[in-house]
């Protein structure tokens, strides 16, 4: 699936919304329970919405899967997305993301709607009329460049990539349109609608490939990606207008903020186009190693995102403020305090799953996937490069956080040289691993790559501020690495009986509840080590989800020292 998916399907922001929704009798007879009860429930409405979007995107992906398997349809579909997401990525979210959003921010602050208002249509203008000249361009030279993104294709395949392609390139205008709402309402406090966006996105591919793909083929995927594009954006007008919009077009290069922005787009640009690199590089080498190959690195990926999205993803997006407002304040020792706390339940979390992932990645792919056009052999080509990604998980995690501290120190350019360095590493590698390994190669190649840049970015964070984490951080990593050893030992011994159980089918229990009841097992085997060796991440954990349960739980739970 495409990476703009991931930008507006993960990353959903903590959420407070219009406070005029906030009831005024309410408000006036209780102000701040007012204020209150209207963040609760517009936090309430986003976490359902995140969670709905993030069961969405995967239900897409199973009937993709349903519906194509690993067959070149889908491998043109995957190919197809890499230019489109390179449009996207680098000209409409860049400009709205890391750049606009800032100053845009900075104007509502100083309570000046007109300047505010002035740079969003400038920007909105020139961002526009960048993607639909480069759009058409693409459009024109989509054979060319679709020899460029998988050159291993056959006509066939080649040829319904380049149609695809064409389609697609529809994709960045809309969700470029969708973007910038989503940036604008959030900067006005109105986070609900653009939290709501994804579902019509993700809801609309799925409609497609459900209805409409026994007439109209891969094609239809295509279309409703469209559609779905189209309804991101359109989702989250009725918040614009509620917000003033006063957006129209203008050409005026002198807009105040205009400069501002631009500078801060350089980088964040390179950064993210760095990163659509790397996907073309495996895509394009992926095609030269037989059919079916593209798109079984992209189900793999897909799966490695399930985890990496709701650990690396939601724990740098939570403390990305907090380390960026001890970094303004100069507290340097505050700042390895708060990173050494961020880094702590990441590999509490991040370790255990890669090492499940590794172990039941043929379990998981079966459950998940294999019906329908995705057979046993669809299954066989995806565990492999999945076995790759999952002993990556760590690296990949790492890697996206301490890119969120060089952004909280205000430092943009190392992120962006150490990308431009590793995007070299992964084509030298890329044509190293191919030769031996096939596609797994290629897989392989994107994880070392990720886990050098994780080390790289550590280096330089360390002769920034010293020392990165406290001095009892390696006890407390031996006793999660023991944690996760008598889990690893757990899944080896009962996992002949799980393959059986899920291979041999027809039982009155069906695979996805065994599968689950085993995932419980595994999970309760590392938290149990973890609850004897105190490590405190569980007690944290456990801590949030008990104050949620009812009381004889939460007493319960607090007896064992877990609440």
């Amino acid at each position: 699936m495409s990476q703009a998916s991931q930008v507006i399907r993960l990353e959903q922001p903590p959420a407070i919304d219009d406070p005029n929704e906030i009831p005024a009798a309410d408000t006036a007879a209780h102000p701040a329970a007012g204020i209150r009860s209207g963040l609760a429930r517009s936090a309430l409405i986003v976490a359902v919405a995140f969670v709905l979007s993030r069961v969405l995107g995967l239900v897409r992906e199973v009937i993709l899967a349903d519906q194509f398997g690993t067959g070149p349809e889908m491998d043109a579909y995957v190919s197809a997305f890499r230019i489109p997401d390179l449009l996207f990525l680098v000209v409409m979210a860049g400009a709205f993301g890391a750049a606009f959003i800032p100053v845009f921010g900075e104007f509502l602050a100083d309570d000046d709607q007109s300047r505010a208002w002035n740079l969003a249509s400038a920007v909105l203008t020139w961002a526009g009329i960048s993607v639909l000249v480069l759009s058409a361009l693409c459009f024109v030279l989509a054979r060319p460049l679709m020899h460029i993104v998988a050159p291993g294709f056959d006509q066939p395949t080649e040829d319904m990539a380049v149609r695809l392609m064409r389609i697609l390139l529809l994709s960045p205008v809309f969700l470029g349109l969708g973007i910038a709402a989503k940036g604008i309402l959030e900067a006005h406090n109105q986070f609900t609608l653009p939290a709501l966006a994804p579902l019509i996105y993700n809801t609309a591919i799925i409609v497609g490939a459900l209805f409409f793909v026994q007439d109209y083929g891969i094609y239809a995927v295509g279309w409703a990606v469209i559609v779905g594009a189209l309804g991101h954006f359109a989702i989250q007008i009725p918040g614009l207008i509620r917000a003033g919009m006063r957006l129209r077009p203008s050409f005026n290069w002198r807009v105040e903020g205009l400069g501002e922005v631009a500078r801060l787009f350089g980088p964040r640009v390179i950064g993210l186009a760095v990163f659509q690199i790397n996907f073309i590089a495996v895509t394009a080498f992926a095609s030269t190693t037989g059919s079916e190959s593209v798109s079984a690195i992209n189900f793999a990926w897909q799966l490695l995102m399930l985890p990496h999205g709701v650990l690396a993803l939601s724990i740098s997006t939570v403390v990305f403020p907090t380390l960026a407002a001890i970094y303004s304040r100069g507290d340097n020792e505050e700042f390895r305090h708060t990173l050494d706390r961020t880094l702590r339940p990441l590999l509490f979390l991040s370790i255990p799953a890669g090492i499940g992932l590794l172990l039941l990645r043929k379990p998981i792919v079966q459950v998940i996937f294999e019906r329908g056009d995705f057979d046993p052999s669809s299954t066989r080509l995806v565990i492999a490069p999945l076995a790759v990604f999952a002993a990556g998980l760590v690296g990949y995690a790492l890697t996206e956080i301490l890119t969120r501290v060089f952004y909280a120190t205000r430092d943009t350019m190392t992120p962006v040289v150490t990308g431009v360095l590793t995007v070299v590493l992964n084509l030298l590698l890329c044509v190293l691993f191919m030769e031996s390994l096939g596609y797994t190669g290629l897989a392989l190649a994107l994880s070392v790559t990720t886990a050098a840049e994780a080390v790289i970015l550590l280096f330089f964070l360390r002769n920034r501020i010293g020392h990165i984490v406290d001095a009892a951080f390696g006890s407390w990593l031996g006793k999660v690495l023991v944690a996760s050893a008598v889990m690893t030992a757990v899944i080896v011994f009962t996992l002949p009986w799980l393959a059986a159980a899920l291979e041999r089918g027809g039982s009155m229990i069906p695979s996805y509840i065994l599968f689950v009841y085993a995932m419980s097992v595994y999970a309760f085997a590392f938290a149990m080590v973890a609850w004897m060796l105190r490590i405190p991440e569980l007690r944290q954990i456990t801590g949030k989800i008990a104050s949620r349960l009812p009381n004889p739980l939460r007493g319960l739970l607090a007896r064992l020292g877990l609440a």
